[in-house]
């Protein structure tokens, strides 16, 4: 590995600022209180954290709707609190990475309120501009993300410009040069206060066809598929290496993750070989459509294991290196959506946290999943604050949609899911604020927090600190070659990591009941030893047939150098 390549030993924890700790009693998350909580952190045995934005923005969509870059949001605190938080981060041995937020802005952003007013000033092509059909309808049917259509009329230009994602997050134009090197000047200026990477959201949308055209239809939706033209455009691989050769020609040892919507193997690949000089590694979303239905994400359909282990497992043969993960501020909580949040929510929780974290890859896990939160349950619209979950609610309406089934895709797959406040302790608010909350505390915090946790030896957050631990304590776990087992077993996701004669075998049943699993002759044979389980009274050797307990999952060691 090479000394700018710290981030192949990464294992990232992911802070959703606005729900992580209050110190200012307002509410609302804030900087100190990440910094209050530096040395917990720490103590999971994670070595590099990612926050989800705390820029200056009107949260229009909790602030993925970015109204300027250098500022931080006066929620969150200042830019003296950022400034602590990454030295005292640095000193407790933690990177740090920022969301880089840059396929779109805020409408309030002052690139594009200049760019808004006429067609020739600075900013004009900042953002893409189309010229209105003849009859003056919107150039295209191309829909946004949150429902409706990606186009919005502006007066003053006689144009639409481009959102797809809300319509007060405009899409910024990568093929304006003058955009580019103003996003690069973002980048250095984090970089020289010494941020360490960053996650770039929506990376795969920056570059888009030219001619936009009317689209296909899908997901009973009343406007085309907003990727169609937008994804993984003609551009987007020059400007990566253009943005790689300004940024590492003076920050060689950063890392740099894409969001990849809509992004093919394949086309992965382009954005994370080494000798491309792009990215570092992608999150890709195939594993994360196992569950989708009719309406897409917003569904009540259950994922097959078998479709889960196909979709992660061909990734990790397909790509270098991949970044590994069940759930984060975008998705519900890993436990309620692939495990079981109730009898066996400590079991399965583990035994996710082991199928995920020991692949080949870096790890990202999401604030929370060590002390197994669950989804929140809400039971009325008015409780959910995301833009996405009320708008998903009124297009389901005007589909007919019965309003109980709507609360059932809401409460099963809203992003409010992981976005309710951390939970510290058995006090008001679970001990995220002594305020009134910017949204609700899931009402299971008194069984599920972080003290609860902390004093049980055999607690889920427990566990993490000993499967990290595990991640990396050796190259095995690290370099290690990705082999699945058993690949059509019904119940068990199983898979081998194998480097230099050490082979680890990996098992966790997804099965809510005891199971028995037969291990292929090449690995019944050997003589394996137990590393880890998430129950206590596993056998020691490994043995050619198991009997798997319900959630069950294990880790054994061959180590055929020695024998």
């Amino acid at each position: 590995m090479k000394t700018n390549e710290w981030w192949r030993r990464a294992v990232v924890y992911q802070i959703y600022p606005q729900s992580f700790n209050d110190t200012n009693n307002d509410g609302i998350g804030d900087l100190r209180g990440i910094i209050e909580k530096l040395d917990y952190i720490k103590s999971i045995g994670v070595n590099t954290l990612w926050l989800t934005p705390f820029f200056e923005s009107p949260l229009i969509d909790n602030g993925y709707d970015v109204s300027d870059y250098k500022k931080v949001a006066s929620d969150f605190g200042t830019m003296q609190d950022m400034e602590t938080l990454i030295a005292e981060a640095h000193q407790r041995g933690l990177k740090l990475i920022f969301d880089l937020v840059v396929n779109h802005s805020s409408d309030q952003h002052q690139w594009f309120r200049e760019s808004k007013l006429s067609r020739d000033n600075k900013y004009s092509d900042y953002y893409i501009w189309r010229d209105p059909k003849p009859n003056g309808a919107a150039p295209s049917n191309l829909g946004s993300v949150f429902g409706g259509s990606a186009w919005r009329y502006v007066k003053e230009r006689n144009q639409y410009y481009l959102h797809l994602f809300a319509k007060e997050q405009p899409d910024l134009n990568w093929d304006s040069k003058a955009l580019r090197y103003a996003v690069y000047d973002v980048m250095d200026f984090w970089l020289a206060k010494g941020v360490d990477g960053f996650r770039m959201d929506s990376i795969s949308f920056l570059s888009k066809n030219a001619e936009f055209e009317d689209v296909p239809v899908e997901d009973n939706k009343k406007f085309g598929a907003y990727y169609y033209g937008t994804a993984n455009g003609p551009h987007i691989h020059e400007y990566l290496k253009e943005m790689h050769q300004v940024i590492y020609s003076k920050y060689p040892d950063i890392m740099l993750v894409g969001e990849t919507p809509h992004t093919s193997m394949n086309q992965a690949k382009l954005y994370v070989e080494p000798n491309r000089q792009e990215l570092n590694m992608v999150f890709q979303f195939e594993h994360m459509h196992v569950d989708y239905g009719a309406y897409g994400r917003y569904s009540d359909v259950t994922f097959k294991m078998s479709d889960l282990r196909q979709s992660m497992a061909r990734w990790q043969k397909t790509l270098s290196w991949n970044a590994l993960y069940l759930g984060n501020h975008d998705q519900p909580r890993l436990v309620s959506r692939f495990g079981d949040e109730g009898r066996y929510r400590v079991k399965s929780a583990k035994m996710l946290a082991m199928i995920q974290i020991l692949q080949k890859g870096t790890p990202f896990i999401y604030q929370g999943d060590e002390i197994g939160m669950t989804n929140a349950h809400f039971t009325a619209l008015s409780q959910y604050k995301d833009l996405e979950a009320h708008n998903t609610a009124a297009f389901l309406q005007s589909e007919h949609v019965s309003h109980k089934q709507i609360m059932t895709f809401l409460a099963r797959k809203s992003r409010d899911n992981a976005r309710t406040p951390m939970q510290w302790e058995d006090t008001v608010n679970g001990g995220f604020s002594s305020h009134k909350p910017w949204i609700e505390v899931n009402t299971n915090y008194a069984k599920i927090n972080v003290s609860e946790a902390t004093s049980d030896e055999n607690s889920i957050l427990a566990f993490y600190r000993q499967l990290i631990a595990l991640k990396l304590q050796s190259q095995l776990t690290i370099d290690g070659d990705f082999t699945l087992i058993s690949a059509n077993d019904s119940s068990v996701f199983a898979y081998q990591r194998q480097l230099d004669g050490q082979k680890l075998i990996v098992l966790g049943s997804f099965s809510g009941k005891k199971v028995r699993y037969s291990l292929p002759k090449e690995i019944a044979n050997a003589n394996g030893k137990l590393v880890l389980s998430n129950y206590q009274d596993t056998p020691n050797d490994l043995n050619p047939t198991l009997f798997l307990r319900p959630y069950e999952g294990v880790v054994y060691l061959i180590n055929e150098q020695h024998e």
